[in-house]
Order: structure tokens, then sequence, then C-alpha cells
């Protein structure tokens, strides 16, 4: 094969024009008109209100949103102090709550203690009384005792020292004394 080259230009060749439509109109030029004619027929049709309606529509779309968002967040914050302060309630009730058990609790082991301490003074005091009247009821008991012996015994002097002629003056002796009452 031989070697033959071959070049590519982008001049048109000598021999070709330009390209024209109706004897003046070139290819730039009908491009032109044609974007002049398609954007009169725009304007004529009022394509651009209708695009800034729609435009202003959405606007006022996006803005209704915006204040509901807003609206939602000032009630969400709203309803977060609600719980803050229920909570900081809460744990004041709770405090409370432990304070007053502690007091109750407080008082419930002092009254124990009182109740127990006046459970042993009357038990004690019960105890004693039950010693005391045990003694004088041994002390009666004695007594009577020694008392029924004396008398046994006096009953065996008497007996033994008296006769008859004593008694008998004894019994005159005391009917004496009870007449001279």
């Amino acid at each position: 094969m031989s070697d033959v080259q071959t070049t590519a230009s982008t001049e048109a060749p000598a021999h070709e024009g330009e390209a024209v439509a109706f004897g003046f109109l070139t290819a730039p030029m009908a491009i032109s008109i044609a974007i002049i004619v398609v954007i009169a027929i725009l304007v004529w049709k009022r394509v651009p209100a209708a695009i800034g309606k729609a435009l202003d529509s959405k606007i006022a779309l996006i803005r209704d949103q915006l204040a509901e968002a807003e609206s939602l967040r000032k009630e969400a914050e709203a309803l977060k102090a609600e719980y803050a302060a229920k909570a900081a309630s809460a744990d004041k009730d709770r405090d409370a709550l432990l304070e007053r058990a502690r007091h109750d609790a407080d008082a419930i082991v002092a009254k124990a203690k009182s109740d127990a301490e006046a459970l042993i003074e009357r038990r004690t005091r019960m105890a004693e009384d039950k010693i005391a009247a045990e003694e004088r009821a041994a002390v009666d008991q004695l007594r009577a005792a020694a008392a029924d012996a004396a008398t046994k015994a006096a009953a065996r002097l008497i007996a033994e020292r008296h006769d008859a002629g004593t008694d008998a003056r004894l019994v005159d002796q005391a009917i004496q004394d009870i007449a001279g009452r």
C-alpha cells in the first residue's frame, strides 16, 4: 500500500458558502428569531406570572410550615418545662416523704422506748408490791403464829398457877370493870 496522508480541516472549502434561507436568513439569525418568538409567546401567555404565582404559593406554604414548626417547638419547650417542674416537684415530694418517714420512725422508736421503760417500771412496781404483800402476809402469819403460841403458853401458865378461886376473882373484877364504864 502506499502512504497516503489524509488531513482533516475545519475550514469550509472555498466553493461552499454559508447556508442561507429565503436569501437573507442565516442559521444564527434563525435561532435568534426562534428564541425571541418563544420568549414573546411565554410573555404573551403570562408564563412568568404563573411561575411567580407558583413560587409565591410555595413560599407561603414553606412560611406556614415554618410557623407551624415554630409553634410546635414552643409547645415542646412548654411541655419540657412542665415536666421539668413536675420532676422537681416529685423530687421535693419524695424528700418530704423521706423526711416524714424518718420523723415517724424516730417517733415510733422513742414511743417504743418509753413504752418499754414504762412497762419495765410497772412490772418492777408490781413485783415490789407482790414482794411487799408476801412479806406482810409472812409477818402477819408469823404474828398469828406467835400470838397463838403466846395464847397457848399463857393458857398453860394460867392453868398451872391459878386455881378455881383465882378464876372467880378475875371474873368478878372483869365484871366490875365492864360495869364501871
